[in-house]
């Protein structure tokens, strides 16, 4: 700390830089769109057509891209072919049943004992009784057809998103160039709205749940590859020395040696796939993927709250369910496998399928049976709009002429060269030349490429609801974490917040708002907030415990506490809260295109129902530079703090 202290610049320098800055910032603003109109509005012949570039490229791979025997179009419908068969035998052997042999579908009675079966197994009656409660939750309320369609696709995604994010990390471990070379992919990857890509997956493999299956893997790989990267890089040293000691050859050092000794942070990345699998289904569902996912997708467009809702909840316990039971795999550590269990869910499979035979209750659960809230939680909504529509109509048109649109002129005004120079400033102070570099360049290649309006109004919709998640997530946050049942309580809300389809989110906003920014905003927020109350809340329960009491020792109050010994300590994980808030912010705002939003959502949504892939990809990727910039600023300024308040040594290149 004091060698910290000792080697930064005077006070007076950092203050004369950022004056000098903000002035020439002023400056521009000011005499800037008479002296440099081309610094406000990029000239659209300085534009580069990358759109057009990448819609071309695309009708050349599928119109005339040939490897000799084959084209690269039958290569696609070769590969939905391979993916589509054993999709269709799964769905059949859960839902559909197999037309060929005239065989049903598995009993659901069945289906439910197998899980718990296996829940004991792995931990116990607490997770057999949470599992089969999970899957006896979807029967019970209608939706167990749909959700074994969602079922049989993850069924399919999931090995080959877990398959191809273990070769590609283990290809990356080896080989270090690869792993610098994956690093920007990735983090596009995780970026870039889900949306920007459907165009050319729809183009590339056609209409169907094939389609939507392929987007899922793309879509979930990339946390799989880091996680296998990260998990061999800590195998320990002496694991590898004494492999190679007993002479393991390199295939034996890689499949017996380093990927069991890892298995612990790999079966992370497992999970980590069949959760993002989950969060797909919807989406997925407007390039063809039944399921769950549609019946959310259609609850939207006939604005049915109540029925979106059940079919929003079902995906809860089937992620509930697959979370836990793929967690209990992970962290299981009985001396003899599970076959022996196994071998007899199996047996209980096949009785439950003869007696299906003899009852058709047991085959498939009988709609006289089933419960609907549905009807209840849409006349709540119906009730609210009716009671309090001008209470909510005032809430309404006060933010939005006194914050939203005010804002919104504000950013959209800003100069692209201005906000380019700002940003790569701030970089600099934060992290160096390679950070300034990497912000600002990210910064004119939005303008380059034409989008700067609609990436102002992306700024500002996101600014905007992140002001409000942290608004109201971090007084729930800190109130969490000074009573531990009530963050228990907490805790379970926000998980089942983050495991809610985003589109649900989106009904009650359009039903007791109408469409337009403030919906989205409301809806942004919504979606948003989880993390803020997370990451404030965790932040302050890991303050050191004696440094509280050393606090108390001298006289302080408990709000002098809070404020100058637990929430200094927390920043860095409060900063990291608000990166993660900003990250789910735009994810959400590419869905609120929906709504009627002028943003680059709006952008990608056209290009989906257009099958345009260059207007996709493009708007989708100026997106993913919004968010790597907030992200490497964000984090850079983390580390930042961590270092002020020595939590860790030295400073770390955030890019």
């Amino acid at each position: 700390m004091m060698a910290d202290t000792v080697d930064s610049p005077p006070l007076w320098r950092g203050l004369a830089l950022w004056g000098a800055v903000l002035l020439a910032f002023v400056a521009l603003m000011t005499w800037g769109p008479t002296l440099l109109p081309w610094a406000f509005e990029y000239p659209k012949k300085w534009v580069v057509p990358a759109a057009r570039w990448i819609s071309d490229f695309t009708k050349w791979l599928l119109n005339d891209a040939s490897f000799g025997l084959f084209t690269f179009r039958d290569l696609t419908r070769f590969l939905s072919t391979l993916v589509d068969i054993p999709y269709q035998a799964v769905a059949g052997v859960l839902s559909g049943g197999i037309e060929a042999v005239n065989l049903p579908p598995l009993s659901w009675v069945g289906l439910i004992a197998f899980v718990g079966l296996i829940g004991h197994r792995l931990g116990g009656w607490s997770l057999a009784l949470l599992a089969a409660g999970c899957f006896l939750f979807i029967a019970v309320f209608g939706q167990w057809t749909s959700a074994m369609v969602t079922l049989a696709s993850i069924m399919i995604a999931v090995p080959i998103g877990v398959a191809g994010g273990l070769m590609l990390g283990l290809a990356a471990y080896r080989w270090r160039w690869l792993a610098r070379a994956l690093q920007p992919v990735l983090d596009l990857m995780q970026t870039i709205p889900v949306f920007a890509y459907l165009v050319p997956i729809l183009i590339l493999f056609g209409f169907g749940p094939t389609a939507a299956i392929v987007a899922t893997v793309i879509y979930a790989m990339p946390p799989m590859t880091r996680i296998t990267m990260l998990a061999l890089g800590r195998v320990p040293g002496e694991i590898r020395d004494l492999g190679h000691m007993v002479g393991c050859s390199r295939r034996q050092m890689t499949w017996r040696v380093m990927v069991p000794s890892a298995k612990d942070g790999l079966m992370v990345g497992v999970n980590q796939v069949i959760m993002l699998s989950l969060n797909m289904v919807i989406i997925a569902s407007m390039i063809g993927a039944g399921g769950l996912g549609f019946d959310v997708l259609a609850s939207l467009r006939r604005l049915d709250f109540g029925a979106g809702l059940e079919a929003g909840f079902a995906i809860v316990a089937l992620a509930i369910a697959l979370d836990r039971l793929s967690q209990a795999a992970a962290q299981y550590t009985g001396v003899d496998a599970p076959s022996g269990y196994l071998k007899w869910a199996l047996v209980l499979l096949a009785l439950t399928f003869v007696a299906a035979f003899l009852s058709p209750a047991l085959q498939t659960y009988p709609d006289a049976w089933a419960i609907s809230t549905g009807d209840f939680w849409s006349r709540v909504v119906a009730w609210i709009n009716v009671n309090y529509f001008d209470t909510l109509e005032a809430i309404k048109n006060t933010l939005l002429l006194n914050v939203l649109i005010p804002t919104k002129r504000f950013l959209v005004g800003l100069p692209w060269l201005g906000v380019a120079g700002l940003l790569g400033f701030v970089g600099w102070r934060l992290g160096g030349a390679r950070l300034a570099l990497l912000v600002a360049c990210l910064t004119i290649l939005i303008a380059v490429t034409g989008l700067w309006e609609k990436a102002m109004i992306t700024v500002y919709l996101c600014g905007i609801s992140v002001v409000f998640a942290m608004l109201i997530g971090l007084p729930i946050g800190v109130l969490a974490a000074e009573k531990e049942r009530l963050w228990v309580g907490v805790k379970v809300a926000i998980d089942t917040l983050q495991t809610l389809p985003s589109f649900v989110y989106l009904m009650p906003a359009v039903m007791l708002f109408r469409v337009g920014d403030f919906t989205a905003m409301i809806a942004v927020v919504a979606y948003a907030i989880a993390p803020a109350i997370r990451y404030t809340a965790l932040g302050l329960q890991g303050v050191d415990a004696r440094l509280i009491e050393a606090g108390r020792a001298m006289g302080c109050t408990e709000w002098q506490i809070l404020t100058r010994i637990k929430l200094k300590l927390a920043l860095p994980e409060i900063l990291l809260g608000l990166n993660q808030t900003i990250m789910f912010a735009l994810s959400m705002l590419v869905i609120t295109a929906l709504v009627g939003t002028r943003d680059l959502g709006q952008e990608v949504y056209i290009a989906l129902t257009k099958a345009d892939a260059g207007r996709g990809l493009v708007a989708g990727f100026a997106v993913a530079f919004i968010a790597i910039i907030a992200d490497r600023l964000i984090q850079a300024g983390a580390q930042r703090a961590r270092a002020r308040l020595g939590l860790e040594d030295g400073h770390h290149d955030t890019t």
